[in-house]
């Protein structure tokens, strides 16, 4: 799958906000604010479970990833998710 189609299904999946469980929460690492190199996937299927987390890694920008962006949205889409919520920008590791 092209990296810009993919990265448009992720953000029209998170700008339609919390809709209630089950969840995805992405969230983005790296060692500077502007390089993200690694990315978590947590599912949640109701409140108060536990989370079930998926790493993923790589050495350049990982949202320039197209491998790592299409499995993203891959496991959104399997996962038949009401909600998916993306952590804003990247946090320090």
């Amino acid at each position: 799958m092209n990296l810009d189609k993919a990265k448009k299904r992720i953000a029209k999946q998170v700008k339609k906000g919390f809709n209630g469980y089950p969840k995805i929460t992405l969230t983005y690492y790296g060692n500077t604010k502007d390089c993200a190199t690694e990315v978590v996937v947590q599912f949640m299927l109701g409140e108060g479970d536990s989370a079930q987390e998926e790493h993923f890694s790589c050495e350049t920008e990982i949202r320039d990833n197209e491998l790592i962006q299409t499995t993203l949205l891959k496991i959104i889409e399997r996962a038949n998710v009401n909600s998916v919520i993306e952590i804003e920008g990247v946090t320090i590791l």
